[in-house]
């Protein structure tokens, strides 16, 4: 099983602006590949990927949803930044679920 993880907005540290076009153009790229995900988890700052209206991410994550990934965004996350009534896509998960799914997933990816 794949985990991709994204505990962020952006992907890498450094300049904002080029780490949010980086997360753009890996999960454009990982959604037209076959590389098969099956749990999408989105916590602390990641939750802004799935809970931006018309975001821009939002495609990339429905083909991978269409693909067969199920898509949690942390409850304490939503709830901390108050975007809960905000989610555009998948579910909301809590702690115990990340646990479990880092503790047994074949892979975590996390960009």
């Amino acid at each position: 099983m794949n985990f991709l993880y994204l505990s962020s907005d952006k992907m890498g540290e450094g300049d904002p602006e080029l780490g949010r076009k980086l997360l753009i153009i890996f999960l454009e790229k990982l959604a037209a590949s076959d590389v098969q995900i099956d749990v999408v988890g989105c916590v602390n700052n990641g939750i802004f990927l799935t809970t931006t209206p018309d975001g821009p991410v939002l495609e990339s994550l429905r083909k991978l949803e269409a693909k067969g990934a199920r898509i949690a965004t942390c409850g304490t996350c939503l709830d901390h930044h108050n975007r809960s009534h905000l989610l555009q896509i998948g579910e909301i998960g809590g702690m115990d679920g990340t646990v479990q799914l880092m503790a047994t997933a074949d892979r975590v990816i996390r960009p």
